[in-house]
């Protein structure tokens, strides 16, 4: 099994008022993570999850897939320790 790790990706491009928070919440549903998907002011949307290293990695790799809502540009991504803070995932 993987490790449980916390991924905070900050995703750049034309993701706000698309549907990009939405279809990343299924996509993550559909791995079984808990987070969020959160737009910020500046354009930008951070998807922030905990779950096993494969299925964050997985999660990455949709979102840079081009077959998102919108138009991804870039994703920077940093793992960290789990918090245990996260319930379900929800759009912020």
């Amino acid at each position: 099994m993987s490790e449980i790790q916390r991924l905070t990706a900050w995703v750049h491009g034309h993701v706000q008022g698309v549907g990009f928070r939405w279809w990343t919440r299924s996509r993550a549903l559909e791995l079984g993570l808990v987070g969020h998907a959160t737009n910020k002011p500046d354009g930008r949307v951070c998807v922030v999850a905990e779950g096993p290293r494969r299925d964050l990695d997985r999660l990455v790799e949709w979102l840079r897939s081009g077959d998102t809502p919108g138009q991804v540009s870039t994703v920077v991504e940093s793992f960290d320790p789990p918090r245990g803070d996260l319930d379900g995932f929800v759009e912020r």
